[in-house]
């Protein structure tokens, strides 16, 4: 049985709080049980890293949360009202999309902002550090990326390792047996997000240097999962669903780009230009939207050299100067 449940008809997936249903139940959990049942399982959390002997990840402090590795250079906590601000508007995403329903070719849903909490909370709050001139925009998190390390485009390595973000991931209630979610002991990297990063660790050299005037977020904060394990994209959902899903997080966007007091949306691919065109129409053309080549080894013009197209781009866009020291 899954520990929470929702209302279930057959033939649909509702999403609670991350949750998918069981056949068997017929309840819907409040905001306080969905509550005890995360605290529940960081506990367990917490013990297998203390007790387990088979970890090298420390145990978080409860506030604020640590990284696995400092930094390279120190990093001053971002405003809280306005690290605070930006989680609301995720949360209050959270919830309202858990109201909608998905069917096939829907399997599982993961939401990594929710299991992923400590590591995303932490990179939001790390790096969210005053107003933003450039918003990166991803479209939704990948298998080996943000679902395993709450952070956008988030190859394990570089976000350990460079970003210097660590935390406790918790298991998703529902988890595909293809798509295992081992946080960051992951062993399999993600190339969007290698790429992605590793373009900017090299342009940039530090993280803060990178987060000055920009800033990496995804349009949408779940991974749909088929029955079989493959990656679905919001593109690929029945059309009803998606404009439903996307609706929703359009709003969210326009909200967190007027609260970062956002110039520059840069979609992260078509789907993600697209979206963000739609969402900030009413905001242009004070917020001006482009569109940079995905780093997806899906894509042959990527795989052709993502690294040399990126840099082209920035510099048409005039972000160059903004990148580097």
């Amino acid at each position: 049985m899954c520990p929470l449940s929702v209302v279930y008809e057959p033939g649909l997936h509702f999403i609670h709080f991350g949750f998918l249903p069981c056949p068997e139940t017929t309840t819907v959990p409040t905001v306080e049980e969905t509550h005890k049942y995360w605290e529940k399982e960081k506990k367990k959390k917490k013990k297998e890293l203390t007790v387990g002997g088979g970890s090298d990840m420390a145990v978080p402090q409860a506030s604020p949360p640590g990284p696995l590795h400092e930094p390279a250079m120190d990093l001053q906590p971002c405003p809280r009202s306005l690290a605070e601000s930006f989680l609301e508007e995720e949360l209050r995403l959270n919830a309202e999309l858990s109201q909608l329903q998905f069917s096939e070719p829907v399997g599982i849903i993961y939401n990594p902002v929710e299991y992923a909490w400590e590591p995303h909370r932490s990179y939001v709050t790390r790096y969210c550090q005053g107003p933003k001139e450039v918003l990166f925009l991803g479209m939704n998190p990948g298998p080996f990326g943000m679902a395993q390390t709450g952070v956008p485009f988030g190859e394990v390595s570089i976000v350990r390792d460079w970003l210097g973000i660590g935390g406790p991931v918790l298991t998703p209630p529902q988890e595909h047996p293809k798509r295992p979610v081992l946080g960051l002991e992951c062993p399999q990297s993600e190339v969007s997000g290698a790429r992605f990063w590793g373009f900017f660790r090299n342009l940039c050299g530090q993280p803060e240097v990178f987060f000055r005037r920009c800033f990496v977020h995804n349009l949408c904060p779940l991974l749909f999962l088929t029955p079989s394990g493959r990656n679905l994209t919001p593109a690929e959902l029945p059309a009803r669903q998606r404009e439903q899903l996307l609706g929703a997080c359009d709003a969210v966007l326009c909200r967190q780009v007027q609260l970062l007091g956002v110039r520059l949306v840069v979609g992260v691919g078509r789907l993600a230009e697209q979206r963000a065109r739609r969402a900030l129409a009413g905001l242009m053309p004070e917020v001006q939207v482009e569109g940079l080549l995905h780093p997806s080894p899906r894509s042959p013009q990527a795989n052709r050299g993502w690294e040399a197209a990126a840099t082209e781009r920035l510099n048409e866009l005039g972000l160059l100067p903004l990148l580097t020291k």
